[in-house]
């Protein structure tokens, strides 16, 4: 008889199947968690290279001071029968305030922009999924074809 009581001494307790199962459960959901929030927002999805001319470049935000622009792209439409000249626009965000500096004193300018595509946007990192990490060329100050634009300096007032 006591031979029995010194076996179901160590017998596990009724519990721990359940116990079990939901430790188990718990670690494998963290570890799925953690993989969707990786891919999610840090896994870069693809690269690649843009170049136009920048629209609009600024800074937004309530907390998170993000770099925002527009790219604008010329190119021929396929699509569409009755122009043939179409714009894309490309949307990104910049989180390095250098090269957002750089972006910014070129206006007016074709720019080539390298940039890392995401599968979800950070509040940090900016609104867009493409986020640019480096600057390929800048073009030269391109001539305005406006017929407005002044083409002499202004005269001094007396």
């Amino acid at each position: 008889m006591q031979i029995c009581k010194k076996i179901s001494k160590f017998a596990p307790p009724k519990n721990y199947g359940m116990k079990k199962f939901l430790t188990i459960s718990s670690v494998v959901l963290v570890i799925a968690l953690g993989l969707f929030l990786y891919f999610k927002f840090w896994f870069v999805y693809s690269r690649g290279v843009n170049e136009g001319d920048i629209n609009y470049f600024q800074q937004e935000g309530f907390i998170f001071k993000t770099y925002e622009g527009k790219m604008i792209q010329t190119g021929y439409n396929s699509k569409n029968t009755s122009s043939t000249i179409q714009s894309n626009e490309f949307k990104f965000s910049v989180e390095d305030e250098r090269i957002a500096q750089q972006i910014d004193n070129a206006s007016g300018r074709q720019i080539k922009l390298h940039w890392k595509r995401y599968l979800g946007a950070l509040p940090w990192r900016g609104n867009s999924q493409f986020v640019v990490d480096s600057i390929y060329s800048i073009g030269s100050l391109q001539k305005s074809d406006d017929p407005f634009a002044p083409s002499l300096p202004p005269m001094p007032i007396e």
